[in-house]
């Protein structure tokens, strides 16, 4: 069944029901990609609509409240209907068991994944699908919340998306090494499918500028008019995204080329351009500029632009370069971003990159070289390894990302090609403007994430109910684990009466006092009938059973915690 969009015939889902998260999508903070995508999928699912509903768990009330805002502007008609619904995450339970939800889609496949499996297993009344996408994998923790992938209550319908093929490698390899390292070679792991990240269409709406609208850009830009521009966008830091030394390296040797490199290149022919987040008080920005200065390039700070001018920026260059030698690094929507603003890309052949430059089409790749993998005497870890979890973040990834080494020589031809021959960078701009237009904007990403829902319903799952019991063994037992925190348990067989506070609840003169934060767990009405059911003494256990009988739905451990709360507030104590 398909209905008619403005990117032509789109599938409807075969399952709609509602749309579950527990995350805003929307961040504050610096301009990241893994926020500009988690933005770019939010828009881009609204605008398309598939759902009955959207239900947003959020962890806190500002941030639920900011977030409703938000939804009211990005999507006012849905708002509107009602169909926007922003809950406390322990409301959870509640609506799992009286909701059909179509999927729960979290911004990342690291923090929650599998604690919305154990909830849904729990209380929901079917197997829907949950998923979430990879960004940065490189985090020396992340291994344990790649473990909590690996536990028996997962199913074929959990599914992490990768975002591109070395990143879904990468996946693979972190539940190989877990299954090898922990003795788990037939404890069940979510799917992994392959789904990129996308561009909003408003980005690659204008076509490809031509010569004249690039000057103009250029003096309004305070860029130099004559000459080439090679654009470099994205976190300006040689610890977290790329070491830009070997790129003003290669621009210098363009000024000195050996003799079988061609002439040399007018040191005014070309400026480099470095433009995105630093921090303020962070050296390295302008040390690219002194150690450019040295070799006769001119390099320019666009630091912290906002989107406008990360557009002018764009579309007034002659070509965009990023080498990317991070495994921070996993996908690379800065390349999309240039390639819709009609610019040939020269790019770090590495991680999710190659996935996105059409080698010799849309740009040029450079050859990267890595360490091989340390395995000798049964371990497979090295210094920069064991090191890592107990560095900072900056630390360690300067380490691993200073042993890839981005091939300077190839990176020079690569820039003199594209920078000799104006034809070819328009050829490459214009190939890679459409590749992106038809292959990488979100409403056309959004229909593959619904094709994969519905794939994933597909998938064979077990009886939810044989489920139902199933611990997360990375879930702390809080009740087992504290057991010998209190003088004693409360034994099933135990007697309770009404407490003083209880008594004076049965006869008018109290009322139970419940605190924020409670709600959901504690019910005012259903606890006035714990000193009621005692009055003339009773079992917690059998106490349990008629509270339960009073209070349908209830089931078991909300009694106890019932009873238990009960105790503490003096509506019962034990009888002596």
């Amino acid at each position: 069944m398909t209905k008619s969009g403005k990117y032509g015939l789109v599938a409807l889902m075969r399952n709609p029901g509602v749309f579950g998260t527990l995350d805003p999508f929307i961040e504050d903070g610096p301009v990241l990609g893994r926020r500009v995508a988690n933005v770019g999928f939010l828009r881009a699912l609204l605008a398309r609509d598939p759902f009955e509903a959207y239900h947003f768990f959020i962890a806190d009330k500002p941030l639920g409240d900011s977030l409703a805002e938000n939804l009211a502007r990005i999507a006012p008609e849905i708002a509107a209907a009602g169909r926007f619904v922003v809950m406390d995450r322990r409301e959870l339970p509640a609506r799992l068991a009286t909701t059909r939800y179509a999927c729960f889609h979290l911004s990342d496949c690291i923090n929650h994944p599998s604690h919305v499996a154990r909830l849904r297993n729990a209380y929901a009344a079917e197997i829907f699908p949950i998923t979430g996408p990879m960004h940065s994998l490189s985090y020396p923790d992340f291994p344990a919340a790649f473990l909590r992938h690996l536990w028996p209550g997962a199913t074929p319908r959990d599914c992490i998306i990768a975002t591109s093929r070395a990143g879904g490698l990468a996946a693979e390899a972190f539940f190989d090494t877990l299954r090898r390292g922990y003795g788990l070679a037939h404890v069940p792991g979510p799917s992994l499918r392959l789904v990129p990240l996308g561009l909003d269409p408003e980005k690659a709406a204008a076509s490809p500028p031509e010569p004249a609208e690039k000057i103009a850009l250029r003096a309004e830009l305070g860029l130099p008019e004559e000459g080439a521009l090679v654009l470099v966008l994205g976190r300006v830091s040689h610890s977290s995204k790329m070491d830009l030394l070997p790129l003003i390296r290669a621009l210098g040797g363009l000024f000195a080329p050996s003799e079988d490199e061609g002439p040399a290149l007018p040191r005014e022919a070309v400026t480099l351009v470095l433009a995105g987040w630093a921090e303020p008080d962070d050296p390295f920005p302008q040390s690219m500029v002194d150690i450019g200065a040295r070799v006769g390039l001119s390099v320019r700070l666009e630091l912290r632009p906002g989107e406008r001018r990360k557009q002018k920026l764009l579309r007034a260059s002659d070509v965009f370069v990023s080498i990317a030698d991070n495994p921070q690094e996993t996908f690379g929507i800065t390349l999309l971003e240039a390639q819709a603003a009609g610019l040939p890309v020269v790019a770090s052949d590495y991680d999710g990159y190659r996935d996105l430059v059409a080698e010799g089409e849309t740009g040029l790749l450079v050859p990267t070289i890595g360490p091989a993998a340390a395995v000798a005497d049964g371990w497979e870890d090295d210094a920069v390894d064991m090191l890592a979890p107990v560095l900072f973040d900056n630390q360690y990834h300067l380490l691993l990302a200073q042993r890839t080494a981005v091939r300077t020589d190839a990176l020079r031809r690569a820039l003199a090609r594209l920078l000799a021959d104006a034809d070819l960078r328009r050829r490459m701009g214009r190939a890679g403007y459409e590749r992106v237009r038809g292959q990488y904007l979100w409403p056309d990403i959004i229909e593959r994430h619904l094709s994969l829902w519905d794939e994933l319903w597909s998938l064979p799952a077990p009886d939810i109910a044989t489920l139902r019991r199933v611990a997360h063994p990375l879930h702390l037992p809080y009740s087992r684990v504290f057991a010998s925190y209190p003088a004693r348990a409360l034994a099933p067989d135990e007697r309770l009466r009404p407490g003083r506070a209880g008594a004076a609840m049965l006869s008018g003169r109290e009322h139970p006092i419940v605190y924020a934060g409670l709600d959901g767990f504690i019910q005012a009405d259903d606890v006035r009938k714990l000193p009621f059911l005692a009055r003339k003494g009773e079992t917690a256990g059998r106490l349990a059973e008629r509270f339960r009988e009073l209070c349908p739905g209830l089931d078991a451990d909300a009694a106890a915690y019932h009873i238990l709360w009960a105790l503490k507030h003096d509506l019962l104590e034990p009888e002596e």
